[in-house]
């Protein structure tokens, strides 16, 4: 029996026994072996996962859509606060409004519209069906001519009436694949009031187009992919009587048929809220 001399082995390196960290070359060889494999086979899984997930999606259409019943509501021009605040004698405290507004409606020029889209007939969805698995696209999508938006096109007055202290609000709809919010015909509608505090102060209102309607034949749409050249239709909403150096919360919400407001996932689907108040040193 040979005698215990009370020495250590080195553990980084062993020159005796040619061990590193406590092992041989080929058991080091071993263990990375098998979690070369290892991993390798969790890679394969994830990827085989993958391709067999990608396989149930479209490229058009959504497989599976999570969505609110009602869609949500926004405005132009916007601001972070949702609050249009200037005063029509200082060209610089509005400037950015109208400017936004030229940017924001440069697609809605008839000229552009007459290029790119169908003079649909109104009142009807423009219903476009695949045929099986032929893929009826691109879609065509209908006209929404900025002349339609009247004292609000930006047309007949350059400034959207905020020179004048009556400003125009543009409101739209969040797009929804094959929504179709409305049916025997009736579309949709946008209405706007103050609140409860604020009746008061809001003053006349003048929509465009007539009514503040979202036609039913700009839906259902079909995706930014299938319907390249779809023009999202709005309304303009202008005030013209407003009380100046007033707060004037506003909401405007949608009217249908087929939608509602307020639903218990989202209060404020359907409906957009905002603050303006429009300050005069003349009064």
């Amino acid at each position: 029996m040979r005698a215990d001399t009370g020495a250590k082995e080195p553990y980084f390196w062993n020159p005796r026994t040619h061990e590193f960290l406590g092992r041989t070359a080929s058991s080091w060889g071993l263990i990375l072996l098998f979690y070369l494999v290892f991993y390798i086979f969790l890679g394969g899984m994830f990827i085989l996962t993958m391709y067999v997930m990608l396989l149930t999606l479209d490229d058009y259409k959504p497989t599976y859509q999570d969505r609110l019943a009602t869609p949500g509501m926004m405005i132009r021009p916007r601001s972070e606060a949702m609050e249009i605040l200037y005063n029509p004698q200082d060209t610089e405290s509005w400037d950015r409004y109208t400017e936004a507004l030229d940017i924001f409606l440069a697609p809605y020029n008839n000229s552009v519209q007459v290029q790119n889209n169908d003079d649909c007939l109104p009142d009807n969805y423009f219903i476009q069906e695949d045929s099986g698995e032929v893929r009826n696209n691109p879609k065509r999508s209908c006209q929404f001519n900025r002349t339609s938006l009247d004292a609000c096109s930006g047309i007949i007055d350059r400034t959207y009436g905020y020179q004048t202290g009556q400003p125009c609000v543009l409101i739209k709809l969040n797009r929804v694949i094959g929504m179709l919010p409305g049916k025997d015909g009736q579309s949709p509608y946008v209405t706007c009031g103050a609140k409860k505090e604020d009746a008061d102060a809001i003053g006349e209102l003048a929509f465009y187009p007539p009514n503040g309607t979202f036609n039913l034949m700009y839906f259902p749409y079909y995706g930014k992919k299938a319907q390249v050249n779809y023009s999202q239709p709005l309304v303009a909403v202008k005030f013209l009587n407003i009380s100046v150096n007033t707060d004037v919360n506003v909401e405007c919400k949608i009217n249908s048929n087929t939608l509602t407001t307020g639903g218990e996932r989202d209060k404020f689907a359907g409906r957009v809220s905002f603050k303006l108040r429009i300050t005069s040193s003349n009064n």
